[in-house]
């Protein structure tokens, strides 16, 4: 296990991934993740916290091989056979798993791998695949208090070289989307996005209250998406400093495109667009984006 440390910490990023679709397209997000990628420079590892890894217990991956996941129905083939072949990390792995001690993570060798949370988003910020990835599943079982703790205790590894990567979405309403509204975000997306924006800035630490919105049940309709946000408000915390929006925009009405980011410098703040579409023939409870 590594115990050296860095003058300079690596960044902690809250990327909005949207659409799978987004892995293979050229636009103004895309863009500003492999703008992100090239400023924060090659990490030793990257620690990933995806939306689509949401199962009852808490595990990271620990192959030295991890699997490209394709976990989404009725996208385009080229989509299905898009490979992401970055090493696994077991080192990291234990890391990881001691760091989070006294709770619980498991080694996972065998099971999970990559998901589209994860490599549709590392195939701009690093899209040669040479550096390390690890993943750490989100507990369902567990309240908010549970994740932003668990990434107060992550910070530990940005002095260690890792860049530690959420993957989701502050709002994420499928069932809600508006196949007209291209770039923009219905009022209530807005709403909840500016004051989800508010709170990582200046007060990370208290970013679970977002449970109380109005416009919470409609945001995250379930918490899959806006679970990722809580490890990276935790890093914030942990770091007495705030997590910058480096990205906002909007999808189709009711998905949120924002992006965050700690210890990130003078990137500021760009407005994306011409996100990438979900397919128009699939019913959104099986797009599983």
């Amino acid at each position: 296990m590594s115990s050296s440390t860095s003058a300079r910490p690596m960044p902690a990023l809250f990327i909005g991934h949207g659409s799978p679709m987004n892995t293979l397209e050229e636009n103004g997000f895309t863009n500003s993740w492999k703008r992100i990628g090239a400023a924060i420079g090659k990490p030793r590892g990257i620690l990933v916290v995806s939306a689509h890894w949401f199962i009852g217990a808490t595990a990271v991956t620990a192959m030295p091989r991890p699997r490209t996941i394709h976990d989404f129905y009725g996208f385009p083939r080229a989509l299905s056979e898009f490979e992401y072949p970055a090493p696994g990390m077991p080192e990291l792995a234990a890391e990881v798993v001691d760091l989070a001690r006294p709770d619980w993570v498991g080694l996972d060798h065998d099971q999970w791998g990559l998901d589209h949370g994860t490599w549709s988003v590392l195939a701009h910020l690093f899209p040669d695949a040479d550096v390390p990835v690890v993943q750490l599943s989100i507990n369902s079982s567990k309240p908010m208090a549970y994740h932003l703790e668990l990434g107060a205790r992550l910070d530990a590894l940005r002095s260690r070289g890792v860049l530690v990567l959420s993957s989701g979405n502050v709002v994420h309403n499928l069932r809600r989307i508006d196949w007209r509204a291209g770039d923009t975000g219905e009022p209530w997306v807005r709403r909840f996005d500016d004051a989800a924006t508010e709170l990582m800035a200046h007060r990370p630490a208290d970013v679970a209250t977002l449970a109380d919105h109005p416009d919470f049940a409609a945001a995250a309709p379930t918490p899959d998406h806006f679970a990722p946000l809580l490890y990276t408000a935790g890093i914030a915390a942990a770091a007495q400093t705030g997590a910058e929006a480096l990205v906002r925009g909007f999808s189709l009405g009711s998905v949120s495109m924002t992006c965050f980011g700690v210890s990130c410098g003078a990137l500021g703040c760009r407005l994306g667009h011409d996100a990438a579409m979900l397919p128009v023939d699939v019913p959104p409870d099986q797009t599983n984006t």
